[in-house]
C-alpha cells in the first residue's frame, strides 16, 4: 500500500484542525456545500492522524489550542506534507504568532470570525504574506491587548478564574473585575468566549 506521501495530495479535502468543536460544525458545513471533502480534527494528534490518513491538499488550522498548539500542528504537517497549504485562523489577533505561522510554512493567517469564502481564497493568495501582519498601520490599544491576553490565559485555563489570575500574577477578584468591563471598545457585558 502506498503512503499519503507517494500518491497526489487530494485537492477537493480539507482539514480543519480546531478544538471548538461548533466551529469545526459551521466551517466543514460551509465547505461541504461548496462540494468539498472535509475531514475534521480537534488537536495535534488527531490532525497529523488525519492527514497521514487522507493526504488532503490545504488545512485550516487554528492557533489556540490546548496541549500542542496550532503553531506545532502547522510544522508537522508542512515536515510531513510539504505540499500542503495551510491557513492559520486564531481569535486572538497576534503579530508575533502570524510571522512565526508564515515562518513555519502557512499561506495566509485570518482573524477569526473569518467568513468560509475567505479562508478558501486565501489558500490561493500568489503574494508572499508579509503583507498580514499590517495591523501596524492601525495598531490596537494596550487595553485590547491586555483583553485578548486575558482571554487567552483563561481559556487555557479551561474557564478557571483563580487559576488564570495566579498564572497572570494578579489577585482573582482583579482579574474577575476587568473581564466584568468587557472588550475595550464594546462597553460591559458577559464574557467573552
Amino acid at each position: 500500500m502506498n503512503s499519503p506521501n507517494d500518491t497526489a495530495p487530494d485537492a477537493e479535502t480539507i482539514l480543519i484542525t480546531d478544538d471548538d468543536k461548533a466551529f469545526c460544525a459551521a466551517l466543514s458545513g460551509a465547505f461541504r456545500r461548496r462540494g468539498l471533502k472535509v475531514v475534521v480534527a480537534h488537536d495535534y494528534e488527531d490532525a497529523i492522524s488525519e492527514a497521514h490518513a487522507w493526504n488532503p491538499a490545504r488545512a485550516v488550522v487554528d492557533l489556540r489550542m490546548p496541549g500542542r498548539g496550532g503553531l506545532e500542528v502547522v510544522g508537522e504537517l508542512k515536515q510531513k506534507h510539504p505540499h500542503m497549504k495551510i491557513v492559520v485562523l486564531t481569535g486572538y489577533g497576534s503579530i508575533a504568532s502570524a510571522v512565526e505561522a508564515m515562518k513555519l510554512g502557512a499561506v495566509h493567517y485570518l482573524t477569526k470570525p473569518a467568513e468560509p469564502d475567505e479562508v478558501l481564497a486565501a489558500f490561493d493568495r500568489t503574494e508572499p504574506a508579509t503583507d498580514v501582519p499590517a495591523g501596524d498601520a492601525n495598531p490596537r490599544s494596550l487595553e485590547e491587548v491586555e483583553w485578548e491576553h486575558l482571554q487567552r490565559v483563561l481559556t487555557d485555563c479551561g474557564g478557571n478564574i483563580s487559576e488564570a489570575a495566579r498564572r497572570l500574577g494578579m489577585h482573582r477578584r482583579s482579574l474577575q473585575r476587568k473581564l466584568a468591563r468587557g472588550r475595550p471598545g464594546e462597553g460591559a457585558g458577559p464574557l467573552d468566549e
